[in-house]
């Protein structure tokens, strides 16, 4: 094959509060509100010991919730945290948060989350706030983190209350399963009813040998007349989500999955070309893109693709690459391997892009490792490519990771 070939070539907790205080006047949180919450960042952080006080709070008041959750808790504390710094990042911009929160609040009718469980964790929130903050409480500190969670959590509502008319979830069928190479599968599925998605696009997935553990995944193809959909998964850890997909699911066994989710589809204007940066299993984000340009490209549109691997043996699915970039001259495809001595494709992805042309004229679509993303979305932002035009879903999933840390006033 022509690609190859080029290669080659915590502390104990009290009971929790029963309700959660009022906060001040004023429903919007705002500047004044994320500067509170930055002051008081060192009574509360690491987000680690509140959060463990915040679900332990509620798991002795309201022991029934346990069961809405997975029984391993570190995706969730980790999901959380991030979303806590999200929240205090963006608190000056409501907009983005009700957004952002709206789609959460969509994704969590699959788990089963009501209205009234928000309240109860408005007050595990407080209680742990509490906890956190020791002798160091002040009440304008748990008022500001509640005005913040409690905007938050009305965006959620509206969200959820939105998607009333769509499915909360798809039951599904694995109809194939390969093993790539050790610890990563390709994984098909057709559902019951037909699901809606475009190209770009994600949905999370469940299996029931893992109740409640839902994870996010690339769809790995265009939409098909079949509705077959393809799932590229790589097993991170033991026990996990992907553990269960990579090594324990076979053709046959059922799944769930969540609504198709993310912005990173075609851009509908036929004037601007396509680079496509893909790292890992982000291949399958940019698969399924490169097989809609190839269904519908207007004419005189070209696409590059930089294929990014660690080594050589991470580039798994070879042949359809090949495939897709057979008789398509409109399509150029970069293989990018680090450490490659002489190969002037080697080296980190973002440097390899910059290596080779400009592209602020273009469309850029990334998907793969966080680091990655974010390095290369930073590289193409600093050589010109306006904001508009890069595309990619929240680096980590659908809550983006933490940021750098916020800086403490005081």
């Amino acid at each position: 094959m022509r690609l190859r070939q080029r290669l080659l070539s915590p502390g104990r907790a009290a009971a929790p509060a029963a309700t959660a205080p009022a906060p001040a006047a004023g429903t919007v949180p705002g500047p004044r509100d994320q500067e509170t919450i930055r002051r008081y960042l060192p009574l509360v952080t690491p987000f680690g010991e509140l959060i463990e006080h915040l679900y332990r709070a509620m798991f002795e008041q309201h022991p029934y919730l346990r069961g809405l959750f997975p029984d391993s808790m570190e995706f969730q504390r980790a999901h959380l945290e991030r979303a806590f710094w999200f929240l205090i990042e963006n608190l000056d911009r409501p907009d983005e948060i009700a957004a952002f929160c709206g789609r959460l609040g969509r994704d969590h009718r699959k788990l089963g989350v009501r209205p009234a469980h928000f309240a109860v964790f408005e007050a595990a929130l407080a209680e742990g706030l509490r906890r956190g903050a020791g002798p160091g409480w002040v009440p304008e500190l748990e008022e500001a983190w509640l005005r913040m969670i409690r905007f938050a959590v009305d965006a959620m509502v509206a969200g959820a209350e939105g998607a009333v008319g769509e499915p909360v979830s798809w039951n599904a069928t694995v109809t194939g399963h390969e093993l790539r190479r050790p610890g990563l599968a390709v994984l098909r599925v057709r559902t019951a009813e037909p699901f809606p998605y475009e190209a770009g696009q994600y949905a999370s997935v469940e299996s029931p040998a893992l109740p409640h553990a839902w994870r996010p995944y690339s769809i790995a193809c265009a939409p098909r007349p079949d509705g077959e959909l393809e799932f590229h998964v790589r097993r991170t850890a033991p026990g996990g989500l992907s553990d269960v997909l990579v090594n324990r699911t076979r053709p046959g066994d059922a799944l769930r999955l969540g609504p198709a989710r993310g912005t990173a589809v075609l851009d509908g204007d036929p004037a601007r070309d396509v680079l496509l940066v893909a790292g890992g299993t982000g291949w399958a984000t940019a698969k399924a893109l490169v097989e809609e340009l190839a269904a519908r490209r207007p004419a005189g549109r070209t696409a590059h693709l930089f294929l990014c691997a660690r080594t050589l043996d991470d580039l798994y699915d070879t042949a359809a690459v090949a495939e897709l970039e057979r008789g398509r001259p409109w399509l150029r495809v970069v293989p990018v391997v680090d450490g490659r001595p002489g190969d002037p494709a080697a080296g980190s992805p973002a440097e390899a892009v910059a290596r080779h042309g400009d592209w602020s004229g273009h469309v850029a679509y990334v998907s793969g490792p966080p680091a990655m993303v974010a390095s290369v979305v930073e590289r193409l932002a600093a050589a010109g490519t306006p904001a508009e035009r890069l595309r990619h879903d929240p680096v980590g999933g659908p809550v983006p990771l933490a940021p750098r840390p916020v800086p403490v006033l005081v």
